[in-house]
């Protein structure tokens, strides 16, 4: 199996060459997608980086975390790879859980392996609480609108996938930003694709996130209930 990594980049300058260089040797091909970043990730990456598995794609315009990983995606599917693991560029996933995500899928038992924080108490003492409360309000209204009732944290990016799965979705026309990840849940479960959770550890340190919860929760509500 030809195991590939995508990494969205768009002001994760302090974090993903560490991200990086914690990516093990099971995986063949990096995709580093510079969403045309300000800071200019793309060709920070192209200056510091020494791993030859690492290609870096550059996005024209800013179209969001999604539009970043189907950039990926599209590219993964062109170079035969079989799948794609999601890996934000900031930190907060670790990419030593890369091989949990991928079991699933080697023995069949998974389409689409997907992160949970949830699985324990603990795993989101770190959350700030109103993350956690706007995580919580999501999560439901996704499992409401994709019908992925069985899954814990529907709106977790760390993801994997079969690249002859993403084949089958019209990958132009899914959502761009940060409802991406719902959109694909919904997409999947039109293929009856078995989507299946991964526990995980929440991180947050001194990252800055690009998602801001009261900017983009009344955004989600909107397009759930549309």
């Amino acid at each position: 199996m030809r195991i590939a990594v995508a990494i969205p980049c768009y002001k994760v300058t302090q974090h993903v060459m560490g991200v990086i260089a914690s990516i093990g040797p099971e995986v063949h091909t990096i995709y580093a997608v510079d969403d045309a970043c300000p800071d200019h990730s793309g060709k920070f990456i192209q200056e510091h980086n020494h791993d030859v598995r690492v290609r870096v794609l550059f996005n024209p315009e800013n179209r969001g975390v999604g539009g970043a990983i189907v950039t990926a995606y599209k590219a993964a599917i062109a170079d035969g790879m079989d799948i794609v693991v999601k890996i934000d560029g900031d930190g907060q996933m670790n990419p030593a859980l890369l091989p949990k995500f991928v079991r699933p899928l080697l023995l069949g038992e998974a389409d689409y392996p997907k992160g949970n924080r949830f699985f324990r108490p603990e795993s989101v003492q770190s959350m700030p609480p109103v993350r956690l409360f706007g995580n919580a309000v999501l999560s439901f209204m996704t499992k409401l609108s994709c019908g992925y009732w069985n899954i814990m944290d529907p709106t977790n990016g760390y993801t994997a996938a079969r690249t002859c799965v993403l084949a089958e979705l019209p990958l132009d026309k899914l959502e761009k930003r940060y409802f991406f990840e719902t959109d694909m849940l919904f997409r999947l479960n039109t293929l009856r694709a078995v989507v299946k959770d991964i526990p995980m550890d929440s991180v947050y340190a001194d990252e800055e996130s690009n998602l801001k919860i009261g900017k983009v929760l009344p955004e989600f509500l909107k397009k759930h209930a549309a």
